[in-house]
């Protein structure tokens, strides 16, 4: 019974053997094609590299991009191998399989497939770069890294933020650091008794004195209401804006100059003013009931 056993394992054994015999030259074909394939992707690697760092100077993003060229080229010539040696129904399991493990992954971390998509396309189109003041989502900082996960920003008051860039793909982000120009709206009340044809004039004279003014933008000022105490006005010039501080100064300059062009012509800034007025319709007004008290009172000489 054992020498049966032992017969029947030779057979398998010897068939097995025959049948890698007579593989051979297709095995080594096989390797061949998957050692040229090998080749072909380095060189694939390196074009990608050369193209995408001329182009965008993105080291994360010529990294990853570079590393999916070679892979897909090696996968190519992985398939391309076992389908000379006749594993055709092997293929067909292997993609099969890849696709559906792709989708359970893609359910998995659709967040971080979105964060990632967000940012290859970010890196793709620039809307920032390193050094940029952006404001997004409440936030407003200096833009320290850029990854394809996320984007980390420092806030003026000196916080560290880390933002997914699905959040800056997605929502309205403004680049302050684009135009290296920045508007300032500064916001004035004058008194009522003023002539504001020379508030108007003192104004812009005094905001055109500045040493951080940029020269080819024109100062505006807008009358814009009257309010409770003074009738505002709001003085519009642009300064530049290679930072958030040289934003800052320009701010103080402006107001500096405006208080000191208005003290010289006596242009009074007025402080809110409240009115106390104790009447109530139907009423008597205290200033009437002081006097009604004042003349109901007795006289001395008629003790």
């Amino acid at each position: 019974m054992n020498l049966d056993y032992l017969d029947i394992l030779l057979e398998k054994l010897t068939d097995w053997g025959t049948k890698v015999v007579s593989m051979l030259p297709n095995i080594g074909l096989a390797l061949l094609v998957l050692l040229v394939f090998v080749f072909l992707g380095k060189l694939t690697r390196r074009l990608i590299r050369k193209i995408l760092t001329r182009a965008y100077n993105n080291e994360e993003l010529t990294s990853i991009l570079a590393r999916i060229g070679y892979i897909a080229v090696v996968l190519g010539g992985a398939m391309a191998s076992l389908s000379i040696l006749h594993l055709d129904k092997t293929v067909t399991s292997l993609l099969a399989g890849a696709g559906i493990i792709g989708l359970a992954l893609s359910f998995a971390f659709q967040d971080l497939a979105a964060n990632f998509v967000s940012g290859f396309f970010m890196a793709l189109k620039k809307p920032f770069e390193i050094g940029d003041v952006i404001e997004v989502e409440g936030y407003t900082g200096t833009v320290l890294a850029i990854s394809l996960r996320s984007t980390e920003i420092m806030t003026f008051d000196g916080n560290e933020v880390v933002i997914p860039n699905r959040k800056l793909f997605e929502n309205p982000l403004t680049n302050y650091y684009r135009t290296k120009t920045r508007r300032v709206d500064l916001n004035i009340g004058v008194s009522y008794a003023e002539d504001l044809d020379q508030v108007q004039q003192i104004t812009k004279n005094a905001i055109e004195q500045i040493p951080s003014l940029v020269e080819d933008k024109e100062v505006l000022v807008i009358f814009q209401e009257f309010g409770d105490s003074s009738i505002n006005l709001q003085v519009q010039y642009w300064v530049p804006y290679d930072n958030y501080s040289q934003y800052l100064v320009g701010i103080s300059e402006g107001i500096k100059a405006v208080k000191k062009a208005y003290d010289k012509h006596n242009i009074l800034i007025p402080f809110p003013i409240r009115t106390m007025d104790f009447g109530i319709k139907g009423g008597e007004k205290l200033d009437s009931m002081l006097n009604s008290s004042t003349n109901n009172s007795p006289k001395l000489d008629e003790f």
